[in-house]
């Protein structure tokens, strides 16, 4: 009698091309190059409290049809270029989506729409995006999730977050114990911030662990730590928790940590209850709490599209452009006139 005790429940195992040949094919530019290079300086500066501009991560939930996303970016480079002295304004790029049960799970797994989980071709897709982006001058954030594709398209982000349901698990610390750019470590799904602070503590640290060279062999990953992680606030289940006593009181803590004590707050997500148009008024009280009050809270994230609100895939229909597939966004005229409302704002707190 035979047994096979190995890929029991493989379907099939695909060849895919290694981070060094994608790059190759879709090379960075010297021009893309210094707007990464710079952004993260930059982004740098600001949580440590020596940049005097606010933070802003904008953009959709989540990138599902690269063209109207890219329509997306060429306003917001636009306003980015407007308000620069007062705002830095990073566009979110999210290719990956963390699911509580099932569903589409991003760009990368899925750029068909289809369940066709195309990851050779969303890889592809992906970088040709950032690409583009970074031809605007706009720098880019966006979550990482799956730890083998930092490989692909980390040197195109800026700014890199670790979701709320990924925050406790030690394959994301390590990982980003040896991302390039600043990260942000997302609250728990319950609303409690002490994972993440524990995530921040952990990521600092060296680290060795299994990954993916850049000739795509399976090889060790030795980090020398990530000293520039931080907190980001996004709600929890029952409740928001950007008010001000919940900040005051994390930043006290990350500072009896040892851990820089800066943050940054999630307008959407729960601290919303998923209300798109309940962003802006979360994101002028963080600001006006920033100027008034407390630096180290030095920014903010906005979920914003082309139009308000979100729509579901249905069979047979096409799908509406420029809006969201998953969470509610904020349409752009009111995006446009937050941001341009808020260099105002900054302008007028300096004077």
């Amino acid at each position: 009698m035979t047994f096979n005790l190995e890929d029991v429940r493989i379907r099939a195992v695909e060849p895919l091309l290694s981070p060094n040949e994608l790059k190759k094919a879709l090379p960075i530019s010297p021009e893309v190059v210094e707007t990464v290079a710079l952004s993260r300086v930059q982004i740098t500066e600001i949580i440590q409290g020596l940049g005097k501009r606010f933070l802003a991560i904008v953009g959709p939930c989540s990138i599902h049809d690269p063209e109207q996303g890219l329509v997306y970016a060429q306003k917001l480079a636009k306003v980015s270029r407007e308000i620069e002295n007062e705002v830095l304004v990073v566009m979110r790029v999210y290719f990956e989506k963390p699911r509580t049960t099932v569903g589409w799970k991003g760009l990368v797994s899925d750029p068909n729409l289809d369940g066709s989980d195309d990851i050779a071709k969303g890889l592809k897709v992906a970088r040709s995006f950032l690409l583009e982006v970074g031809k605007l001058g706009l720098p880019a954030a966006t979550e990482f999730l799956d730890p083998i594709v930092p490989q692909y398209i980390a040197d195109l982000v800026s700014w890199a977050a670790i979701g709320a349901r990924t925050t406790e698990s030690q394959t994301h610390r390590e990982m980003s114990s040896g991302l390039s750019m600043p990260v942000g470590f997302k609250n728990g799904t319950d609303g409690d911030y002490q994972s993440a602070l524990d995530a921040m503590l952990s990521a600092r640290s060296p680290h060795s662990f299994l990954g993916l060279s850049p000739e795509g062999h399976v090889s060790i990953i030795r980090t020398q730590g990530q000293p520039h992680a931080h907190l980001v606030l996004r709600g929890g289940r029952k409740h928001a928790n950007c008010d001000p006593a919940t900040m005051s009181e994390a930043l006290a803590k990350m500072g009896k940590m040892g851990l820089n004590s800066s943050l940054l707050v999630d307008c959407s997500h729960a601290n919303s209850n998923k209300q798109a148009t309940a962003q802006p008024h979360i994101w002028k009280d963080i600001l006006q709490f920033h100027l008034e009050h407390e630096p180290r809270v030095f920014g903010a994230m906005l979920e914003s599209y082309l139009e308000t609100g979100r729509q579901d895939q249905i069979p047979g229909q096409p799908l509406k452009p420029g809006l969201s597939i998953t969470d509610p966004c904020l349409g752009w005229s009111e995006t446009e006139a937050l941001l341009l409302e808020s260099a105002e704002q900054i302008r007028s707190a300096r004077k």
